[in-house]
């Protein structure tokens, strides 16, 4: 069994589409985006290895980072707004709450955001 969920996508598209919904989530305005629940559960576990990255806050943290979202803004904007609010917060950088199933498809919906 696979360590992580492939939600029915090759690698190359999964990778992208995580990276993008990261890069929303950091990017977003109050730090909250809506998702499905599996893709929200991924995202989850991403987003906090990148804030315990930009916690480090050293040179090859930031590449680190750069490697993954790809977004120099918002990048720039983890490592100074985002991680600095949890540096006396070991871990659960993100929460996710349950709004019930999507119009067309009944697939779980849920809102992640950043705590």
């Amino acid at each position: 069994m696979a360590g992580y969920r492939k939600l029915n996508r090759s690698s190359s598209h999964r990778k992208a589409m995580l990276r993008n919904l990261v890069s929303s989530l950091f990017k977003a305005e109050g730090g909250r985006i809506v998702t499905t629940e599996t893709k929200g559960k991924e995202v989850q576990s991403l987003a906090d290895k990148m804030i315990t990255l930009a916690k480090r806050g050293d040179l090859h943290a930031r590449r680190q980072a750069l490697a993954f979202i790809t977004e120099e803004e918002v990048v720039n904007k983890l490592f100074n707004d985002i991680a600095p609010r949890y540096t006396d917060r070991k871990g659960g950088y993100t929460r996710l709450i349950k709004m019930g199933p999507r119009r067309g498809d009944a697939a779980e919906q849920v809102i992640i955001e950043l705590v």
